[in-house]
């Protein structure tokens, strides 16, 4: 059965706008959107049959045709038929059993409906695609996008039909040694259109970006700029922030650009009052609903500041999987659920590991009042001497800045996680601190770095990269990869930094439900005493500004293979795959218990003295 799709749309408006071009379709659920998720027909091609020609070259008759054989002696040897059909969003590897491992290509296609009028544009958004895309709209290539995590649309204004349209994407997951993330991992490669398919209508000429937040250094003043698509001078933008009071209405100058300063004195956002607010911006006839938080964050010293105010990040790390079903988050109700165990932690933070994770999971997290640290998949043993692989974590890093600038919540931009130290590494992770510098100037930088190594008890934390970073992140295991437990209780620091430090990973592996002695691995009662002693040695050191251990939840990685206790599943979850609390949860839960207690005990001294 045909999957169709009607949408009233614009008349001949311009050209097609190719992913990575300048148009970032900021806060894309806010505008006129309709979905194209649902049930897809699809062909798995693990020889890119449909790709390549018998000399591998691509195809100019490729399964993007759609080529149905109009006689009994035409030839065609694909069918795009209900038998094989795939959910999308939804990765392949969890919706069809043969597809477990699958690391190749699959064709997906629907169909859609549009009725065309004058003075609109539509968009073709795709929130992710893991890993290579491409995307053709009636036959004809509209373009390809590189990268699993972050979004990426076209402008189809001059490309879609009134009336039917054949839609065909696509997607190949193999890993590759110059990819971002690279071809060695530790989570598994979800395969597939794993976010939502939208088309999304605008005005001829719209709102593209725009910005708003508390002006640097000030409590008392809100900065506030958009951007048209277009450099048209003149257009009139309105600002509104209903419960502040404010309404200005600007004229764009000839970039297309406005700004403004306002006065306002807003409720500051922060976890234990995430206050956000109504903001809407106007143009050409589209109004733009988002919600904005008001806050500060940077450091002074080893200490990390939120609102002036000293904070401990009681962080976990945590990975899009999906809660109980296992396969990537598609639902607001796996996103609620990671949410809901990570504040009964007692949590105040988030690390989004080890790449950009959805939209709304973002949005929610903020309303819950978690702080985030948002990443990109600059992981182990990246190809740093290779041009086109800093191309692509540029391009993931400006994605993932162009979609989430907005969002009080993220006070973390990390750019890489363990990677080894060389010349070609620092050079590589320099620029992309830098980019980041260059497009936001308040937010904190970090990486999760490595440890240089341990001598005499004593811990040593050295990185060339110390002077790019606003916070000292590294990840390490002692009680798990090396050392014991009791050794910890000895265990000091060397971080030679005026800056906070901040433990990105720690933990240790188990099988929920399996016990014994607390000093027998994979049991529960190892795990918490593994968790007992990080904490202990870190409360210790001075500058020590959080953590964010590893993970919140068991999840699948390939590289996991011990029968009977992995069994393809890293296992150092706090809460296991199947929604099970270890006991390293309790231990993690009654420590910030007591961070957030000592925390509120320290607010209470300043105000009385």
């Amino acid at each position: 059965m045909k999957k169709r799709f009607i949408i009233l749309i614009a008349g001949m408006l311009g050209g097609l706008v190719p992913a990575g071009a300048q148009v970032v379709l900021h806060n894309v659920y806010a505008r006129e959107t309709a979905s194209l998720n649902g049930v897809w027909q699809t062909i798995a091609d693990p020889f890119d049959a449909g790709y390549y020609d018998y000399r591998l070259k691509e195809s100019t008759n490729g399964f993007f045709k759609n080529d149905r054989p109009k006689s009994k002696g035409e030839h065609v040897e694909y069918d795009f038929s209900d038998a094989e059909t795939l959910r999308v969003p939804g990765d392949w590897n969890t919706q069809r059993r043969e597809l477990f491992f699958y690391e190749g290509s699959v064709w997906y296609k629907r169909d859609f409906v549009v009725r065309r009028k004058e003075g609109r544009r539509l968009f073709l958004y795709f929130a992710a695609a893991n890993y290579q895309t491409e995307v053709y709209l009636n036959g004809r290539k509209l373009g390809r996008h590189i990268g699993g995590y972050t979004p990426f649309h076209y402008d189809i204004t001059e490309e879609v039909k009134d009336g039917d349209n054949l839609l065909v994407v696509r997607v190949n997951a193999i890993r590759k040694p110059e990819g971002v993330p690279t071809v060695n991992s530790d989570w598994w490669n979800y395969g597939g259109i794993t976010r939502d398919v939208l088309l999304v209508e605008t005005p001829t000429t719209f709102i593209d970006d725009y910005g708003v937040k508390l002006s640097k250094g000030r409590y008392d003043e809100i900065t506030a700029w958009a951007r048209l698509n277009v450099p048209a001078e003149g257009q009139e933008v309105t600002l509104r922030i209903p419960e502040l009071k404010i309404k200005r209405t600007l004229r764009t100058d000839a970039t297309g650009r406005v700004a403004v300063q306002l006065k306002a004195r807003p409720q500051l956002w922060s976890p234990d009052c995430p206050r956000l607010y109504r903001v809407e911006l106007s143009c050409n006839g589209e109004t733009m609903a988002d919600e904005i938080g008001f806050r500060h964050i940077e450091t002074r010293g080893r200490e990390i500041l939120l609102n002036g105010e000293p904070v401990f990040l009681r962080g976990v790390s945590v990975h899009e999987e999906a809660p109980y079903r296992t396969g990537r988050c598609t639902t607001t109700a796996d996103d609620s659920t990671l949410i809901s165990w990570a504040k009964e932690l007692n949590c105040n933070m988030l690390r989004l590991a080890h790449y950009p994770h959805n939209e709304q999971m973002v949005r929610m997290a903020e309303r819950a009042g978690l702080l985030l640290w948002s990443e990109i998949p600059v992981y182990w043993t990246i190809h740093w001497d290779n041009a086109e692989t800093f191309a692509n974590a540029s391009r993931q890093l400006q994605d993932n800045l162009d979609r989430d600038h907005n969002r009080c919540a993220i006070i973390i931009w990390s750019v890489a996680n363990e990677t080894p130290v060389s010349a070609s590494r620092n050079e590589f992770l320099s620029k992309l601190a830098r980019q980041v510098r260059q497009n936001d100037d308040e937010r904190l930088i970090s990486m999760a770095m490595e440890l240089e190594g341990t001598r005499n008890d004593t811990s040593f934390v050295s990185d060339p990269m110390n002077k790019y970073v606003d916070i000292i992140s590294f990840n390490s295991y002692p009680g798990w990869y090396g050392d014991s437990n009791e050794a910890l209780s000895r265990r000091q620091w060397s971080i030679p930094y005026d800056k906070p430090f901040f433990v990105s990973e720690f933990g240790a592996g188990c099988k929920a439900g399996l016990h014994g002695g607390n000093d027998e691995k994979w049991t529960e009662e190892y795990q918490a005493e593994v968790y007992r002693a990080n904490l202990s040695m870190y409360d210790r050191q001075q500058g020590w500004a959080g953590c964010s251990p590893w993970i919140l939840m068991d999840f699948r990685s390939a590289r996991r293979q011990l029968h009977g206790i992995q069994d393809f599943f890293n296992r150092k979850g706090l809460v296991s795959d199947q929604g099970e609390k270890k006991q390293a949860f309790f231990v993690l839960q009654q420590f910030y218990k007591k961070k957030a207690a000592d925390s509120y005990s320290k607010k209470l001294e300043k105000l009385g003295s």
